[in-house]
């Protein structure tokens, strides 16, 4: 009898799982592939999602955790939590000697899962590499891309990008991006606000009646790394703008960048000066309760690559501000605006009145997980060195 083929799947955040749960629930299903499924980094802060919980209710198996995370929100602890993890990650792969190992994304900690594999001769995949965008995750993302040695970009575009950056064509598979395939799933029943977060507990939830509200946006703004120093004067402009809207707002934390302090202390006194009295605050969502409260906004706002993705493929108005997300691709759903409150105003009034676009295809149809595990079941790689190939 074939033996399974053992893959290590790092989960460092509730992002990276959003983005891989889709090939993680088919491979569950499966009897020719194994799921170590890691937990490390932020996915273990309770703060930054109940992610355990959801694992459970998918039917899918923790094989370890990892507690890797310096607690700080500044760019030294990024660093060393890094460090940490690559640490760690080597004693697990050591002993567990999996076929492959799965790096998702561009965040910081993900490029400990690429160090670490590909200094052990472990074969690297890697979701969604050849975008374009701001922040340090733009050199994390490109130098993940380079340890690996099979691709699963989430467009045409980035396909072309990481041939160009010199990866063999031949490794390179674009079939969307797997969140979209909980995005079609959910828009074939939708939700009430009601419905979506009366599970949920929150702060100020008393001052809301989920009943009564039809109409409301969706904020969710992290840190950008590289301007770092600007974070308080940013977060400022949006929570400016935002107080000065007549709307019920959902207002998502944000992640465990350096600067997510800043962003949590200006909400926290915004709020206590009673200047956010409509603005519902959130810290952990399940990824379905996310999107069906995004397809039933007015409009996402913020800098979150879910205002870019999902948004695009549910055709729900978003506000991009400011340069996290410089450079991705964006559908006509998605207005761009820099970091003044008056110009976001005028852009979140202008999405509002134009409604729902056209769906937009860009990130791929909803069935990503089913292509990239069929592919995986056949795809034959007998060594890790890598050459430059341009040209072939």
């Amino acid at each position: 009898m074939k033996k399974k083929i053992k893959v290590a799947v790092v989960i460092n955040n509730r992002a990276n799982f959003a983005r891989i749960r889709s090939f993680l629930i088919e491979s569950n299903k499966n009897k020719k592939i194994k799921i170590d499924l890691i937990l490390a980094a932020s996915s273990l802060v309770e703060k930054f999602g109940e992610l355990e919980k959801i694992i459970k209710e998918d039917k899918l198996k923790i094989s370890k955790k990892l507690f890797t995370i310096i607690d700080g929100d500044r760019p030294v602890t990024m660093a060393k939590s890094t460090a940490v993890e690559i640490s760690e990650l080597s004693n697990l792969f050591e002993n567990s000697k999996p076929d492959y190992v799965f790096a998702i994304a561009d965040r910081f900690e993900t490029l400990s899962v690429a160090i670490a594999s590909s200094y052990m001769n472990i074969p690297l995949i890697h979701l969604q590499g050849g975008e374009v965008t701001g922040s340090i995750d733009e050199s994390v993302r490109h130098a993940i891309s380079k340890f690996a040695n099979i691709h699963f970009p989430a467009t045409k575009l980035a396909r072309k990008n990481l041939i160009r950056m010199g990866e063999n064509p031949a490794t390179i598979f674009n079939y969307g991006c797997p969140s979209i395939d909980l995005a079609k799933k959910i828009t074939k029943k939708r939700k009430n606000l009601y419905d979506i977060l009366n599970k949920y507990n929150f702060s100020n939830q008393e001052s809301f009646n989920l009943k009564k509200i039809n109409k409301y946006l969706v904020v969710v703004q992290h840190s950008v790394t590289t301007e770092y120093e600007n974070t308080k004067e940013h977060i400022i402009e949006t929570i400016k703008a935002i107080s000065k809207i007549d709307l019920n707002c959902v207002w998502l934390w944000p992640n465990i960048d350096s600067g997510s302090d800043i962003i949590s202390k200006q909400l926290r006194i915004f709020r206590e000066k009673k200047l956010l009295n409509k603005v519902l605050f959130i810290k952990n969502i399940k990824p379905e309760d996310f999107l069906h409260l995004i397809n039933n906004s007015l409009c996402i706002v913020g800098n979150s690559s879910a205002g870019i993705r999902e948004s695009s493929f549910l055709g729900i108005p978003s506000v991009n501000i400011g340069l996290r997300q410089n450079g991705r691709e964006k559908a006509k759903n998605v207005k761009n605006v820099g970091h003044s409150s008056e110009k976001i105003i005028q852009k979140i009034k202008f999405q509002i009145k134009n409604g729902k676009y056209k769906k937009s295809f860009i990130y791929g149809k909803g069935n990503t997980g089913k292509r990239i595990l069929g592919k995986l079941l056949k795809y034959k790689i007998s060594s890790t060195q890598k050459t430059l190939s341009y040209g072939k």
